[in-house]
């Protein structure tokens, strides 16, 4: 081997020991990748206990005939032509990079089987960027793949195939050939019953992308299976590392979000297996571990569980589950309660938004909330996180409209008036920002003679709080009093004159 080739030999192996770049970043194939380089490593992933007559691919691969120098020139001019179409949202597909194993589960394998794993990570690497993918597509990485899930002993060999297929189905054209190769689709689907977590993460990855392309029917189709959507559950619900969780919470969320042909394969038997009850075990368990510590790692578990459940909450012919669920809903008001949100911000705009698909159907349910006032501080917290995202705000909003609108304030205790009205004023500068984008709304709503918005609704019960408030004699206030809930007058005579103005 040349000096060249040595260095490039010896850039390769770094790059498996490290995440790949993101799409974006990617080098540019033509010219830093030898086409010759990354055949001869799929030749070295070929098992070696695949009989030669039960395979074709060997043949394909190893023929002495194929010249070298014809694969290089034939490979640039496919990469530099860029046949391999760009997946329509790419900018959202994450690709992932091999990760070095702390167990002892493969230690001690042979020489053979380091340096399966070497060229396996390399490749791994490569398949992030499209037109490596879709020259590898071209030349059997698949069938090779597909050979070592087969017969493969190795966990590690398992999860690095794994992990190179994963890669590829974040490209649409490789995506779809991993669905059109023979038995291929059932191989990863059964992957889902090994016992490695490694494995299944990267097993829950691939049908995850898979699920959500062009051919998610044929996945469907092939995860329906009672045994399999048994199995992905129980993954969900029993595992404790918080990778898994992530991978298998996003495999069922990819079911609940795809073309509605996927969901109507998958929803029925997922919720006659108590998808739902699962769902809310899980939110349960990782508010439990949000109350003990704050885990950095588990922040992206609990929004994803939330995002799920909230995706289940949309479907008309599956939301009962959800609206009727007492522990979902105290929860989500713990949630929203915390008093520091910054950490879990996206998953408290979540809990938010899925308290206003709740009230939207279960309406009997804002009374009991009213009386929280807690949990109406903690909406008015949430809102500036949902900033950029009008329709979480709107909900947002109208959760709080329902909430003061519910409010028996001639029924509250002196104490208890002073707390809400300390917390309504406290929010000045927030109700400001809100109101003041859309001032005309409520008035042109109400002259087109439809309801008034939620914006309007809140702003004149506001104004009607505050008329009582500032009606009561200052005795009162003084002995209603709470230490923790200061009331600034100045901020409740400007709320007071911009809910008037408004109005």
């Amino acid at each position: 081997m040349s000096n060249s080739e040595n260095e490039e030999e010896r850039e390769f192996q770094s790059l498996a020991h490290h995440p790949s770049a993101p799409l974006h970043e990617s080098f540019d194939v033509a010219t830093t990748v030898d086409p010759s380089y990354v055949i001869s490593l799929i030749r070295k992933l070929l098992p070696s206990n695949v009989k030669d007559g039960e395979n074709a691919l060997r043949s394909g691969l190893i023929q002495e005939e194929l010249k070298t120098d014809d694969i290089k020139e034939n490979s640039i001019n496919l990469l530099e032509n860029g046949e391999a179409e760009a997946m329509e949202s790419s900018e959202e597909v994450k690709v992932d990079g091999p990760q070095p194993r702390d167990d002892n589960q493969n230690r001690g394998g042979s020489a053979g089987e380091e340096i399966w794993e070497e060229c396996g990570c390399i490749i791994w690497d490569l398949a992030a960027s499209e037109d490596h993918a879709g020259f590898m597509v071209q030349n059997l990485i698949l069938e090779v793949l597909l050979a070592n899930l087969m017969v493969s002993q190795s966990s590690r060999i398992t999860e690095i195939s794994l992990g190179i297929i994963g890669n590829l189905a974040c490209h649409e054209v490789p995506r779809k050939q991993i669905a059109s190769t023979d038995r291929l689709v059932r191989a990863l689907v059964d992957q889902l019953l090994l016992d490695d977590v490694p494995c299944l993460c990267e097993a829950c990855r691939v049908l995850t992308l898979c699920l959500q392309g062009s051919e998610g029917v044929i996945w469907a189709e092939a995860l329906q299976a009672e045994q399999i959507l048994s199995r992905i559950l129980w993954i969900a619900e029993n595992a404790l590392n918080p990778q898994l969780i992530e991978k298998s919470v996003g495999l069922l969320l990819a079911a609940l979000e795809s073309r509605q042909e996927v969901a109507a394969i998958l929803l029925p038997p997922m919720l006659k297996l108590d998808l739902s009850s699962v769902l809310i075990k899980l939110l349960a368990f990782e508010m439990g571990k949000l109350k003990e510590e704050r885990i950095p790692e588990r922040y992206t578990v609990l929004d994803l569980i939330l995002r799920t459940i909230e995706a289940l909450s949309i479907l008309d012919d599956y939301s009962q589950e959800i609206y009727l669920n007492k522990e979902l809903l105290q929860l989500l008001k713990e949630l929203i309660q915390l008093p520091d949100k910054f950490e879990v911000a996206s998953s408290c705009v979540t809990a938010a938004v899925l308290v206003a698909n709740i009230l939207n159907e279960a309406t009997n349910l804002a009374t009991e909330l009213s009386k929280d006032l807690s949990f109406l501080q903690g909406l008015f917290d949430v809102f500036p996180f949902a900033s950029g995202d009008t329709e979480a705000q709107s909900a947002i909003w109208s959760v709080i409209a329902k909430l003061l609108t519910m409010v028996k304030d001639s029924e509250m205790s002196p104490s208890m008036f002073h707390v809400l009205v300390s917390i309504l004023a406290s929010k000045l500068d927030l109700i400001e920002d809100k109101l003041l984008v859309h001032p005309l709304d409520h008035r042109e709503k109400e002259t087109s003679g439809t309801n008034l918005d939620s914006g309007a609704i809140a702003m004149k019960r506001i104004f009607d709080l505050l008329t009582r408030w500032k009606s009561l004699d200052d005795e009162i206030k003084k002995i209603a009093s709470v230490e923790d809930y200061h009331i600034n007058d100045e901020d409740v005579d400007k709320l007071f004159h911009f809910c008037k103005a408004s109005g």
